[in-house]
């Protein structure tokens, strides 16, 4: 298992810091909010994009794990900017058991600092960098993982949860 200990978030969001507040469109219709969560942890999980082979191992990772964060107190949401159409379409597809909000807005991902400028052969763009936050049931951040490699990541979370 590889440790993550983390000081800050890409927007300087640190451990023991209070969570942004977000609603958010969700897949299945309706909405999903930070205070869905009040009294639990939650597993706040930032993704590139839907069904891409890294966000495809992620959301499955999760969604095998899910049962297990559950029994030790914490829901898991997945959140990218794709439409909630394509977040249904994902889910679908994959069999995926977790939950994913869509940010086309990017106003929650802007707050998170996960919406940031990046790199591809030599093209620069705005986009989703993979960050992992756990948040507390008082809302403030316990741990961040930031610019996540997606194997064991869904272990190594589950493992801080447990061993809160």
């Amino acid at each position: 298992m590889t440790e993550h200990k983390v000081k800050t978030g890409s927007a300087g969001l640190a451990p023991g810091g209070k969570a942004p507040d977000f609603t958010l469109p969700r897949d299945g219709g309706g909405t999903v909010s930070l205070a869905d969560s009040a009294g639990k942890r939650l597993v706040l999980y930032f993704y590139p994009r839907a069904d891409t082979s890294g966000c495809t191992r992620e959301a499955i990772a999760f969604s095998r794990q899910k049962a297990a964060f559950a029994r030790a107190g914490a829901d898991i949401l997945g959140v990218s900017a794709d439409p909630v159409t394509a977040q249904d379409a994902f889910k679908a597809k994959h069999k995926l058991t977790v939950a994913l909000a869509s940010d086309e807005t990017h106003r929650m991902l802007e707050a998170y600092g996960v919406w940031q400028e990046k790199s591809m052969y030599g093209r620069k763009f705005f986009g989703i960098v993979r960050t992992t936050f756990l948040i507390g049931p008082d809302r403030r951040i316990l741990q961040v993982w930031p610019r996540v490699s997606v194997d064991g990541h869904a272990e190594d979370v589950l493992a801080a949860v447990k061993a809160l």
